[in-house]
């Protein structure tokens, strides 16, 4: 069987540094390859170096043979004429690839027209169809900042997949997604492949890799510790990390022990009521979140879990209700950790710019940082980047601690380990809730896996339609 693509000794470098040590692969027609690692481990720096994307800084060496090209990696242009063609790319951060003042539908579309040649009409028509098939029906006219996390994926799929591309390359397709949502991507990917197609996927996310099958490569500090067809490779790993990685399943966490509330709540909302699109999400909602205590919102993507939070720290309004915080506390310290922290960092300056710049507008001590950075395990080297080249779960971690400098009394935490792999999402989710013991933050965590959220949690409360219920 004649491979859609193969590379030999990829490497990828920064300033000297070996992030990707020289690796090897073979992506063969209708058999996915899955790249499992942790956050940071490169996998995504990897798939970025066999199509020619790697962010301004960063260089490659191989060899990449697609089709009949031969390919170097060090000369990332020679790939261009690939894109949307042969290579169709669903990236880490949606909201990075969509058109923010563009509608859904017309970005789809666009890839239609441009790409594969369709007329004006039969374009729109394709992309409502691609768009319906993804539970999208209703969105396609909504822009990219209207569209919750995972619907944003949903719809970066499709213009991926608009050109007719027949090598996928995902990176984290399913990250912000129930397992409903999960699923239906898996098998939209699975369908692709099953047609003859290529699929390289990148991912975190055992349940992905085990559905999606093929062969698997487990990466960790630029190095791939282990590879072969997925279901040995999970039913019988060789190396102590890839069993570390099983064994952190959020369905394997202990549940933590109910804690009395203490003090008065640092926030309360009552009768509080939401729509989007004409359709209610929720209805008469009353709760409060007291010092210490952590509060967790479940259910199924676009139910309303980002807009609950949002309204609660007034960034979104309420079709009806209150909300009323403890007086007394600077506004600056009721606080969110966003779903996509892409979208909460300027493109265009230096990690560690932006977190002096925090400095010194709120007059806080800069001393904090390297303590804290130490604690989530991310490299001071980090700060000389830009936040499009660093991983999406060491962004997610510069996110939590840009907003612990602010010492918070709550922290709205939105999807807060949904870029992160099985390890560092218990090692952040024991974080959080350590510092919301230890200083008395109230913390609200939202998340679509409902076993992280058993098992986090004081309190739950589960969204699926108007009627809100405590789990």
């Amino acid at each position: 069987m004649t491979p859609l693509l193969s590379a030999t000794d990829i490497v990828v470098q920064a300033a000297g540094q070996m992030l990707v040590h020289p690796a090897t692969l073979v992506l063969h027609p209708g058999r996915p390859l899955t790249i499992l690692g942790e956050t940071g481990s490169g996998k995504s720096l990897l798939a970025q170096a066999l199509i020619g994307t790697l962010p301004q800084g960063l260089t490659a060496r191989g060899r990449v043979t697609i089709g009949d090209r031969v390919l170097d990696a060090a000369h990332p242009a020679s790939f261009r004429p690939l894109w949307g063609r042969t290579l169709g790319v669903l990236p880490q951060e949606p909201w990075l690839s969509l058109d923010p003042l563009m509608p859904a539908r017309d970005q789809v579309a666009e890839g239609h027209a441009l790409v594969r040649g369709l007329s004006r009409g039969q374009a729109r028509t394709a992309a409502a169809r691609d768009l319906d098939g993804l539970g999208l029906g209703r969105a396609g006219g909504l822009r990219p900042d209207q569209l919750s996390g995972g619907m944003a994926q949903r719809a970066a799929f499709a213009a991926a997949r608009a050109g007719g591309a027949r090598i996928i390359i995902a990176d984290e397709p399913t990250k912000g997604l129930d397992a409903h949502r999960r699923d239906e991507i898996c098998a939209l990917l699975l369908k692709g492949a099953a047609d003859g197609g290529g699929l390289l996927t990148i991912t975190h996310d055992l349940a992905l890799a085990r559905a999606l099958d093929g062969d698997l490569m487990v990466v960790r500090q630029g190095r791939v510790v282990e590879q072969g067809p997925t279901a040995q490779v999970l039913a019988a790993p060789a190396s102590d990390y890839t069993r570390a990685l099983i064994a952190a399943d959020p369905a394997s966490w202990p549940r933590q022990a109910l804690r009395p509330v203490q003090g008065a709540p640092v926030l309360r909302a009552e009768g509080l009521s939401a729509a989007r699109g004409g359709r209610v999400l929720f209805r008469d909602l009353d709760l409060s979140v007291h010092p210490g205590e952590v509060l967790g919102i479940t259910g199924p993507s676009g139910c309303g879990k980002s807009t609950l939070g949002d309204t609660l720290l007034g960034l979104a309004r309420a079709e009806a209700g209150r909300v009323q915080r403890a007086q007394g506390i600077a506004p600056v310290r009721f606080q969110k950790l966003y779903q996509d922290p892409p979208s909460a960092f300027p493109r265009a300056v230096t990690l560690g710019r932006t977190l002096d710049d925090l400095v010194a507008l709120h007059r806080l001590d800069g001393v904090r940082i390297a303590p804290l950075l130490e604690r989530m395990r991310l490299s001071p080297g980090l700060l000389t980047r830009r936040p499009d080249a660093v991983s999406g779960g060491e962004l997610q971690r510069l996110a939590l601690l840009r907003v612990l400098l602010l010492d918070p009394v709550f922290l709205f935490a939105d999807e807060p380990t949904s870029r992160l792999d099985l390890i560092t999402q218990a090692e952040v989710t024991r974080l959080m809730i350590d510092i919301a013991h230890q200083a008395g933050m109230a913390l609200l965590i939202v998340s679509h896996d409902a076993h992280l959220i058993a098992r986090s949690c004081d309190r739950v409360i589960a969204l699926d339609g108007p009627l809100a219920r405590a789990a």
